[in-house]
């Protein structure tokens, strides 16, 4: 969709997904450190979050295929207009083929995670083609239009690919926090800069709209890009700081426990020696 709703639904899917995993991979490196500590330290429960995340997946995906398919002003499964000659609602088109494979992506984590029918690493395997295919999309999507508008999408392809590249890198080294946190970092980024571009392009609430010409305004947004960033990095580093706390408090909480356990049963045994 070619307006302020069309970047934000995808914004918020992708912002949505890396607060999630921002969570869940310093929860996850932690845990498996300390093994003891929580739930989702086990294997079993690690698998559950990741079935649970591929539903969630499959399902954003086909709300973003059908809002595509289905506003006023979409195709509505009409592909070639035949009265006047020429394809029909090619953008729309374009946007549901991307949510098509982050589908894709949601049900092969469906039936890795939750039978023995798929190779676990296909989940990487399929979300890298998923986040590679919305990029290769996007490079062929900004014909004909205007210099800023270009530029704000050039920028979003550095995150795209960036992520394509790092959860391709993850089917081999599976469990690398690195990695895991740059892909992490990448879609926060993509998931606020497609708010951003919808700000800059479709101003809300009748706001002044940008000069799409000024070649200022390309360079205060590629500074923005940075910042935006910059912002990833801050909340993957309060996320990570505040977990790592939570789990060491655990650890240690639970190891005053059983000190305390074996200072009550070095007492019962004494008492039993006396007697």
């Amino acid at each position: 969709m070619g307006n302020f709703k069309g970047h934000a639904l995808p914004g918020s899917f992708f912002l949505l997904f890396g607060l999630w995993w921002s969570v869940k991979y310093p929860l996850k490196y932690a845990c498996r450190k300390n093994k003891n500590a929580c739930y989702l330290g086990s294997r079993a429960g690690f698998q559950r979050l990741e079935f649970v995340e591929g539903i969630i997946k499959a399902v954003f995906a086909l709300i973003g295929m059908v809002a595509e398919q289905f506003v006023p002003d979409g195709p509505h499964l009409k592909l070639y207009n035949y009265e006047e000659k020429h394809w029909d609602h090619l953008m729309n088109w374009q946007h549901a083929t991307m949510y098509l494979f982050y589908g894709i992506s949601g049900l092969v984590d469906i039936v890795a995670h939750g039978t023995s029918a798929l190779p676990v690493a296909m989940d990487k395997m399929m979300l890298s083609l998923a986040v590679f295919v919305e990029g290769f999309l996007f490079c062929y999507h900004l014909h004909g239009r205007t210099m800023l508008d270009v530029h704000v999408h050039q920028l979003l392809l550095f995150a795209i690919f960036g992520a394509a590249a790092c959860i391709f890198l993850e089917v081999f080294f599976r469990g690398s926090i690195v990695l895991e946190m740059l892909c992490t970092s990448l879609c926060i980024l993509q998931g606020s800069w497609f708010w951003q571009i919808g700000f800059v392009l479709y101003p809300p609430n009748g706001r002044a709209e940008w000069n799409q010409t000024d070649h200022t305004n390309m360079m205060f947004l590629t500074m923005c890009y940075c910042w935006h960033y910059a912002f990833a990095f801050l909340i993957l580093a309060v996320n990570y700081t505040i977990i790592s706390w939570a789990v060491r408090s655990k650890v240690k909480q639970a190891q005053s426990m059983e000190m305390g356990l074996l200072k009550t049963s070095d007492r019962d045994q004494e008492s039993e020696d006396e007697i």
